[in-house]
């Protein structure tokens, strides 16, 4: 980011573009500007990506990539600076540079327009015209720039960070909610721009019972196309209504998901990784030391958010996969710590709120994994009443949405899905006489059993009977005599909300 009238030293980089920045725009903006700035520029776009060749004002300004540290920063070294015109023996220069064969050279010195159109071009370095708009900060020590920049006309935005210290980087990155995005630099992110290529973007849902992984590219015309929609049961929150933490053993397994996730998505090239932490986290004592071992082993930052931040993305999301009409909506998202409630009508959403009424909790206070018996079960279904209480006296509405890994699974379930099919699950209805059908079907067998009930995910048989129980019991609150499900989740409303429409 230096300019090139000031001395350059080699310092540690890390930038990352998108349409937007919804975390760290914000927390930019409350810092004052050190400088704003606007220049015309044009870059050189060859082969390799260890250089990054421009000119602004005249001035021909390439850098060669020196190091690239164990969290992506990139040390880059200025390695040639020269004003146009250039002489015979400053292009010989930036062809070995480039490692470009060397062309005939009949004159003695180059204008910038004879140099790209005589040398450049033929030698199959790309000229790419590039304006940008940059607004400065100091961040806890770093420098960090925010431009709006225009690739031959087309729009990007770039965040950037850089400091001769790779942790000032590093903590600064961190700050800004940003370590999820792809260290990506200017050859790279201008490439990606003017080649029109679809920009991978990934989402990672830690639920008290599942880890639920997003991925999905944007082409360049604004369309999400998925490349992966998967759950993996981990029960994060096994035990935790007892101790009040995570246990070591569950966090073993969460992490180990995570980090398969992230791997996962960065063999896809992806640019960036949002990661959320909903009602386990919340509530957990040992959350800090949770989100930072996620941290250490996957190399992201997992946000703990509000339940009313999940509800209302859980209602950008049934949005988006269903269409509700203007009538009355209700939307469900059944979790295993908790369940979100989100009432509107049409795409104004009215009301939310968060309730710890999750399926994990009320399996481990009934025991409610295996066979149940009726005197059991309906204790169950009392207690779920009892804290189900805020839905009292609410109207009922024209619609009831469900989501979540309850309701798409008995969804299978009933379709008799031995592979899922989000097409045939999303959409499905939910009558009372259907969950009513479920739940006497898992209260009467074995956890061994449940795995084998066609549809059933083999890892939620131990739940499963919980979370048919709180469907019913909020129809019941109600007074729906269906529900509506949708396979889309709090995942595909972050992966909006982040990432744009």
């Amino acid at each position: 980011m230096s300019d090139g009238s000031e001395t350059i030293i080699p310092r540690w980089e890390w930038r990352a573009f998108d349409r937007q920045f919804t975390v760290a725009e914000p927390l930019l903006n409350t810092l004052e500007p050190t400088g704003v700035r606007e220049t015309e520029e044009l870059y050189l776009l060859a082969d390799a990506a260890d250089t990054n060749v421009k000119v602004r004002f005249d001035l021909m300004d390439i850098k060669a990539l020196e190091d690239v540290d164990r969290h992506g920063l990139e040390r880059w070294k200025p390695v040639f600076k020269a004003r146009f015109p250039l002489g015979a023996s400053d292009v010989e220069k930036v062809f070995a540079m480039l490692d470009r064969p060397l062309p005939r050279l009949d004159r003695e010195s180059y204008t910038l327009d004879r140099f790209v159109a005589e040398l450049a071009k033929p030698a199959r370095m790309r000229p790419v015209a590039v304006t940008k708009r940059r607004v400065r900060y100091v961040l806890a020590g770093c420098t960090a720039e925010v431009a709006d920049v225009l690739v031959e006309g087309r729009p990007i935005r770039t965040v950037a960070m850089e400091s001769a210290d790779a942790s000032t980087v590093i903590n600064a990155v961190r700050a800004l909610g940003l370590d999820g995005y792809t260290n990506t630099n200017y050859t790279r992110g201008i490439t990606d721009v003017v080649d029109e290529r679809d920009v991978v973007s990934g989402v990672i849902d830690v639920g008290t019972n599942s880890i639920k992984f997003h991925l999905s590219a944007r082409s360049p015309s604004g369309e999400w196309h998925t490349i992966i929609d998967r759950a993996e049961v981990t029960r994060l929150g096994e035990g935790l209504d007892k101790t009040g933490s995570i246990s070591d053993e569950a966090l073993e397994r969460a992490t180990g998901a995570i980090a398969g996730m992230v791997d996962e998505a960065r063999a896809h090239d992806v640019r960036a990784i949002a990661a959320v932490g909903t009602a386990g986290l919340r509530i957990a004592a040992n959350r800090e030391e949770v989100v930072a071992a996620i941290r250490d082993r996957a190399g992201i930052t997992v946000e703990v958010i509000s339940g009313e931040d999940e509800s209302r993305l859980a209602y950008m999301a049934a949005q988006a996969g269903l269409d509700l009409g203007d009538g009355s909506i209700v939307v469900l998202d059944t979790g295993g710590g908790s369940s979100e409630f989100t009432f509107g009508r049409g795409s104004r959403v009215d009301d939310r709120f968060s309730l710890n009424v999750g399926a994990v909790r009320y399996t481990e206070r009934f025991h409610l994994e295996g066979q149940v018996p009726g005197g059991v079960l309906d204790h169950a279904l009392s207690a779920m009443s009892e804290d189900l209480g805020s839905l009292d006296e609410r109207p009922t509405p024209d619609a009831l949405v469900a989501m979540g890994g309850a309701v798409t699974n008995m969804a299978a379930v009933k379709h008799g899905l031995a592979a899922y099919d989000p097409d045939v699950v999303n959409g499905t209805v939910l009558d009372r006489a259907e969950i009513e059908r479920q739940i006497a079907m898992y209260a009467s067998t074995s956890t061994e059993d449940r795995r084998s009930i066609v549809g059933l995910q083999p890892k939620r048989a131990e739940v499963i009977l919980a979370g048919a129980c709180i469907v019913g019991t909020v129809m019941d609150k109600l007074g729906a005599t269906s529900a509506t499900v949708s396979d889309r989740g709090l995942r595909h409303g972050l992966l909006v909300e982040r990432f744009g429409p």
